[in-house]
Parts: C-alpha cells; sequence; structure tokens
C-alpha cells in the first residue's frame, strides 16, 4: 500500500500558523516581485480569485472580499515543509517527497500489523499538533490510486476527517467513475484532448481504453498510468537524483539599461547556481547567460538573447563560475533596451570527485577549499553573510516583496515575542 500526504492550502497554511487570526479568512500568496496569485486559501477560491491573477488586476477584488495578501515567503515555507516531512520520516523507511507539500510513504505489509485507518489518522494528528500544517491522506495499492484517494480525502475533509482509504474494488470502480480524466496525475492538456476524442471523460473511461491505443498515443508512460489506475503495482518510489541543470532566473524590479546592473544580478545568479552545484556534490563544463527585455512593453524596443558557454574546466567555484558568466553577458548585452529578466544556467555535469584535466587550463584548487569554508560560514551565519565582490553588497534578491509575512522559524530577528 501506498500513502500520499499532502498540506492543505499549504502556502496559506503555513502563514496561519503564525496568524491564527487568519483562520476562515481569504488568503492569497502572490510569486517572485508580488506578480500573480500562486497559492489560495478555499475561501479566497470561493469568491472567485483564479490561480494566476496578476496581481495589479484584482486588487479591488481583494479589496471588495478583504482578502489578505501575502509576498512569497519561501525561507518559511521551505522550513515549515522540513518540519512537515520530518515527522512523516518516522512512519515509514521508505519515502519520497513529491514537492514542498506532498510526500509518499510506502506502507508494504503495514495492513498486517496495523489498521491503515488509525495509522494514517495518527499521522495526520501528529502533523497537525507538531506543526499546525493541516494535512489530507490518501491510501491506496498504488501511487496513481493514493493521488486519487487523496483528492478524495481532500474533497470530503469534512465527512471522511481528512482520511480516505481505497481498499476494495468497489472503492476503486467508484472512485474512478468520480475523477475527470483531466485531472489524473500525469494527464495534462494536450492527452486530455485526445482522450475527449475518444469519447473518454472519466479515470475509468481511461482504464477501458486498449493497451495498444494508449502506448502509441502517451508512450509506455500512459500504460504504467493506466496499470497503476488498475490496481496493479506500476510506480514505485522514486529516489532523489541530482538535478542535471541548475537555474537561476529573475524578473526585475524595474527596467534595467545599463550593464553594470546586469552584471551584478548576473553575479548574483551565477553564484547561486554555484551554492547548489556544491550542495550535490557536482561540477559544471557549461553555462548559459540570457537577458530578456519586457515583452508587455509592446512601447519599448525588444532584444532577447542568450549565450552558451563551454567551460575549459568543470568546476563549482563561485569565483569562477561568476567569471565566465559576466564575460558571457558581455558578449550579448545591447545598449538601448530595458531588460526584465535575466537568469544563469549551469550545466553538463560531473561529480565533483572526478577531475578531467587539460593541457593548458585547470581549476584553482585552493578554491575547494575556499568555498567549503564560504558555505560553513554562510550556513551558521546566515545566506550569504560571504559573496562575491561583484555582488550588491547591501541585499541577496533584489524582488519587490511589499507584504512580506516575518521569517518567524529561520531568523532570530522575526521570532514571535509574548508578554506574559
Amino acid at each position: 500500500m501506498f500513502a500520499l500526504i499532502d498540506c492543505n492550502n499549504f502556502y496559506a497554511s503555513c502563514e496561519r500558523v503564525f496568524r491564527p487570526d487568519l483562520n476562515g479568512q481569504p488568503i492569497v500568496v502572490l510569486s517572485n516581485n508580488d506578480g500573480c496569485v500562486i497559492a489560495r486559501s478555499n475561501e479566497a477560491k470561493a469568491v472567485g480569485i483564479p490561480m494566476g491573477a496578476p496581481a495589479f488586476e484584482y486588487e479591488e477584488q481583494f479589496k471588495q472580499h478583504h482578502v489578505h495578501v501575502f509576498s512569497a515567503n519561501f525561507a518559511l515555507y521551505g522550513d515549515m515543509s522540513n518540519r512537515v516531512m520530518t515527522i512523516l520520516a518516522d512512519y515509514s523507511p521508505e519515502i519520497e517527497i513529491y514537492s514542498i507539500d506532498e510526500c509518499f510513504l510506502k506502507l508494504q505489509g503495514f495492513n498486517h500489523y496495523f489498521s491503515l485507518q488509525q495509522y494514517a489518522e495518527q499521522i495526520r494528528h501528529k502533523v497537525i499538533k507538531w506543526t499546525g500544517i493541516p494535512i489530507s491522506i490518501g491510501i491506496a495499492p498504488t501511487k496513481a490510486l493514493s493521488k486519487l484517494a487523496n483528492k478524495i480525502a481532500k474533497k470530503f475533509s469534512d465527512k471522511l476527517k481528512g482520511v480516505y482509504i481505497i481498499d476494495t474494488e468497489e472503492k476503486r470502480i467508484k472512485a474512478l467513475k468520480w475523477l475527470k480524466v483531466e485531472d489524473v496525475w500525469g494527464i495534462g492538456k494536450q492527452h486530455t484532448k485526445r482522450l475527449h476524442a475518444q469519447h473518454v471523460f472519466t479515470a475509468y473511461d481511461f482504464t477501458q481504453l486498449s493497451d495498444e491505443w494508449i502506448k502509441k498515443n502517451m508512450a509506455i508512460v500512459g500504460l504504467r498510468l493506466k496499470y497503476d489506475l488498475q490496481g496493479k503495482p506500476t510506480l514505485d518510489l522514486e529516489e532523489t537524483q541530482a538535478k542535471k541543470s541548475i537555474a537561476t532566473t529573475r524578473s526585475f524590479e524595474t527596467n534595467y539599461t545599463e550593464l553594470k546592473q546586469l552584471n551584478e544580478r548576473i553575479a548574483t545568479f551565477a553564484n547561486s547556481c554555484a551554492e547548489k552545484l556544491r550542495k550535490q556534490k557536482s561540477c559544471c563544463n557549461s553555462l548559459m547567460v540570457f537577458i530578456h527585455t519586457n515583452g508587455h512593453r509592446k512601447d519599448l524596443p525588444q532584444y532577447n538573447r542568450n549565450i552558451v558557454v563551454q567551460l575549459p574546466f568543470a568546476t563549482n567555484s563561485s569565483i569562477e563560475i561568476v567569471q565566465f558568466a559576466t564575460r558571457a553577458l558581455k558578449q550579448i548585452f545591447k545598449h538601448g533596451y530595458a531588460y526584465k529578466k535575466a537568469g544563469v544556467i549551469v550545466q553538463d555535469f560531473t561529480p565533483e570527485e572526478i577531475e578531467q584535466t587539460t593541457l593548458f587550463e585547470t581549476r584553482d584548487k585552493r578554491h575547494i577549499s575556499l568555498m567549503k569554508a564560504v558555505d560553513n560560514i554562510n550556513v551558521q551565519f546566515g545566506q550569504q553573510k560571504i559573496r562575491i565582490a561583484s555582488q550588491d553588497l547591501s541585499r541577496i534578491w533584489k524582488m519587490r516583496q511589499e507584504k512580506l509575512s516575518p521569517r518567524y522559524t529561520t531568523a532570530l530577528s522575526d521570532i514571535i515575542t509574548i508578554n506574559v
């Protein structure tokens, strides 16, 4: 059996943990630079705030319905996610963290020793008590069915108390007939169009299609999904793998016109990529730098360029990667344009313990111990206490976050104080 644990309205729930006065109130969380809505509480959904809604277009509706608006506080959300996942790891030796607010547990054979209903209720009670984050739990013989069970647990939470188990054939068929095919895990818009053309409108209809049609139109991935929905375990837990590329990109709070401004942003992005490389113990052999003007400003001239640089040696040194990235920027930068977005993508990884030397150029080995010391200091004393000189020394990210809540769990200055 598999269990899928999903945090309910996770970003909004994180805000409510430290602001209980917001319980029952509509909440939305905005994307980087307070651009658009990326998370909504059920109350915000009920008043008609759509996902992806541009914040500036919905300001009147926010006021009209007394919607509480927050800038994305990823330091808080990441820490709260880690707390939830740490608790869940105690309930199974096999765990897959699927996203910041979702986690699969493998409960193979647990039903021989426990009541899965009581076990799930115990998990839910502990997570809520220890973190304040409400969760829904779906349990079923396969991963895809556990996803479906979780949807039912969340949809009918008041009746089911946040837990639903598909443990009979009757429950499986009933659940499949209830779920629309476009809501099936792994079926996107294009596949939905093809399936509707075949008069397939529910998950049950999908399981009745022939293997040949599914394999031809949806490849082996679609076939595995069908078997999983039929109750035949096909999709197992996935091991966490190192990323094959790492990107750091941002939209700017205002248009940039000078090379100096872009150079600082590219240096910061490159440094961030290097830190992530070291964290997964990889080195990159190439990187890409891109710059974009604002495509929404039709009154301004447009210019979008990128450049891929093959590095003379593999490295994860912030110093070296920043040097290569800023040199690349100079090759594609043009005066006379207002730039709104830029980014750095590092790619073509090799393990850091494997070094392919070249005759004329190689990485500076002094950087290995230097970067280790820098990372240790930044972890101990706070993000970006030590930075590359070409970075802005006054701030880390230049993002508009006008409605940012305190970092209650990660910053000493933001810890709640109680007067008694």
